[in-house]
């Protein structure tokens, strides 16, 4: 059954349609995969399903819930999370404190439990701080947990963002760009979650120029070009397809491990 279903989506941006009737459907538990040449309407698509974008039309159904249009923080109240290609944590909080920080009915949103900060508050906030120790652990950023966000590696900030999309409680993982301007060995763990979060029931749109993460990791690969559904199936099967080597500047194929 598909989790999320876009159809038909649409939007201009000073008269140029990035999106031009896109479709996407992304079943639940599984990890899918959205590539495209440049300029293919990726991240427009994204931004839209995320809620950092109204579309001009179309719709998008989350559960079998009309979502279209809803803030971000609408949907993540409902499940569904993202990450940035650019790590958006607080570089003076530390790990651990970002963590805390995207964690759901903070305590701290309520004036009086803030000002007074009754029992109910304080045992959410202890239920938080341990929820942020264990996912800094599985992610293995423990050993920095009171290190300064600023001051983490490349790598270790996309392991951040993921950790605070996880604080969340997400159903549905929106991964914009994870291995971009991270090393080898780091997108070999940050893939190795991936696969242990979708084994326990999540699932994840993934945004990625990186074909052999693609191809390691996505069960169903969408391939926009010029805003519009191009094609979609598993990744031997889309890399073989004559439109989508057109579309990729006449390439002969792409490449990654099918």
């Amino acid at each position: 059954m598909a989790l999320l279903v876009a159809r038909g989506l649409r939007r201009s941006f000073g008269g140029i349609a990035a999106l031009d009737g896109a479709d996407i459907d992304i079943e639940a538990g599984s990890i899918a995969g959205l590539i495209g040449p440049n300029g293919a309407g990726k991240t427009t698509l994204f931004n839209v399903v995320s809620g950092s974008l109204r579309p001009d039309a179309g719709t998008v159904l989350f559960d079998g819930r009309d979502i279209t249009g809803w803030r971000p923080d609408r949907l993540v109240a409902i499940g569904v999370a993202r990450t940035f290609q650019i790590a958006r944590g607080l570089g003076g909080l530390t790990v651990l404190e970002n963590l805390i920080l995207y964690g759901r009915d903070q305590p701290g949103e309520g004036f009086a439990a803030a000002l007074l900060r009754p029992r109910q508050a304080r045992d959410r906030e202890e239920q938080l701080r341990l929820r942020a120790i264990e996912i800094a652990r599985r992610l293995e950023i423990l050993a920095v947990a009171d290190s300064r966000a600023a001051d983490l590696s490349g790598g270790q900030k996309k392991l951040l963002e993921l950790g605070r999309a996880l604080m969340a409680e997400p159903r549905l993982i929106l991964l914009d760009e994870p291995a971009a301007g991270v090393n080898p060995s780091l997108t070999r763990r940050l893939a190795a979650q991936i696969q242990s979060l979708r084994a326990e029931g999540l699932t994840f749109l993934i945004v990625e120029h990186d074909m052999g993460l693609i191809a390691d990791l996505c069960d169903r690969v969408t391939v926009l070009a010029q805003g519009r559904l191009l094609a979609t199936g598993g990744f031997a099967e889309i890399r073989a397809d004559p439109r989508v080597q057109e579309a990729y500047m006449g390439r002969p194929r792409l490449h990654g491990s099918a």
